[in-house]
C-alpha cells in the first residue's frame, strides 16, 4: 500500500494487512455477483433476435431520415417557441417555491428540526419524480397542453433549485453575518445583506443551468401530451413520417444548441 508522507511529502510503501486485502477481494467479489446477477435478469427479459438485427434495422431507419423533410420548418417554429416557454415559465414557477423553501431547509436559517425536515420531504420528493411522470399527473389533472408541461417542469425544478440553493446557503462565511447582527439589524436585513449578496452568485447560476436543462427536458414533454416540439415529434413516429422526424431532431438540436450558449453567456456575465 502506498501513503504520502505528510511531513516530507515523500511517497512510502507500507504492506497490506491480510484483513486489508481480505476486504477488498470481498468488495470486487460483490461487484462481480451483482454484475453477474443484473445481466443474468437482463439476458432473460432481452429478445435476442432483435438485437442481432439491430444495426440492419438501424441502417434502413436512418436512410427513411436522409434527407430531412425541411419543408415543414415553418410548422415548427411555433412549437419550439411553446417549448421555451414552458421551460423557462416552468423554471421561473420553480425557483419561486425553491427560494423559501431553501432557506427552510438551512441548518444556519432554520434551526427547527421539524421545519428542516419537512421542506427536506418536499425537496426530496419533487427531485424523486421525472418531468415525464410529472407531465402524466398534470395532462391528467388540468388537461394536455402547454399549462400541463409548465408545471411538470416547475415541479420537478423545485427540488433542484432548493437543494442546491440549500447548500449553498448553508456554506456561507457566517463572520459576516455575525458583523451585521451585532450592528443591531433586523431578522429581514440580516436575511438582505448577510445571506443574498453570499449566495447570489450561486443562485444565479443554478437557475440558469436548471433553465438549461429544462429546455432539454421541455422537448419531450409532448410525448405525453404537455405540448411543445415533442408533440410534433409523437406524430411524426405514430405516423412513420421519419424525414418529418429527422427534421424535428435538428430543430430540436439547434435549441439545445442555442440554450447552451444562452446559459454560458449569462453565467458569465453574473458569476
Amino acid at each position: 500500500m502506498i501513503k504520502l508522507d505528510p511531513i516530507t511529502l515523500e511517497t512510502i510503501w507500507r504492506p497490506t494487512s491480510w484483513r486489508q486485502r481480505l476486504q477488498r477481494w470481498g468488495v470486487w467479489l460483490f461487484i462481480t455477483i451483482v454484475i453477474l446477477i443484473s445481466w443474468r435478469a437482463i439476458a432473460r427479459e432481452t429478445i435476442w433476435d432483435f438485437v442481432w438485427d439491430a444495426h440492419s434495422q438501424a441502417a434502413q431507419l436512418t436512410a427513411r431520415m436522409i434527407p430531412p423533410n425541411f419543408a415543414i420548418t415553418g410548422s415548427l417554429l411555433r412549437p419550439l417557441w411553446d417549448t421555451i416557454n414552458i421551460a423557462t415559465l416552468g423554471t421561473l414557477l420553480g425557483l419561486v417555491i425553491a427560494t423559501p423553501l431553501a432557506f427552510l431547509a438551512a441548518k444556519n436559517t432554520t434551526p427547527h428540526i421539524v421545519v428542516r425536515q419537512i421542506a427536506l420531504f418536499f425537496i426530496v420528493s419533487s427531485r424523486s419524480v421525472a418531468s415525464l411522470i410529472w407531465a402524466l399527473l398534470f395532462v391528467s389533472i388540468v388537461g394536455p397542453g402547454i399549462l400541463a408541461g409548465i408545471l411538470a417542469i416547475g415541479v420537478r425544478s423545485v427540488g433542484f433549485i432548493a437543494k442546491l440553493l440549500y447548500e449553498a446557503i448553508e456554506e456561507i462565511d457566517p463572520s459576516q453575518v455575525e458583523a451585521i447582527r451585532a450592528t443591531g439589524a433586523s431578522q429581514a436585513q440580516v436575511m438582505a445583506f448577510g445571506f443574498v449578496p453570499q449566495v447570489l452568485p450561486a443562485y444565479v447560476g443554478i437557475n440558469v443551468f436548471r433553465w438549461d436543462i429544462n429546455i432539454r427536458e421541455s422537448t419531450v414533454l409532448g410525448l405525453v401530451g404537455a405540448g411543445g416540439i415533442g408533440l410534433n415529434l409523437d406524430a411524426a413516429v405514430n405516423t412513420m413520417a421519419w424525414d418529418n422526424a429527422a427534421t424535428i431532431f435538428v430543430a430540436i438540436f439547434i435549441l439545445v444548441i442555442f440554450s447552451e450558449l444562452v446559459s454560458a453567456k449569462v453565467r458569465k456575465k453574473f458569476i
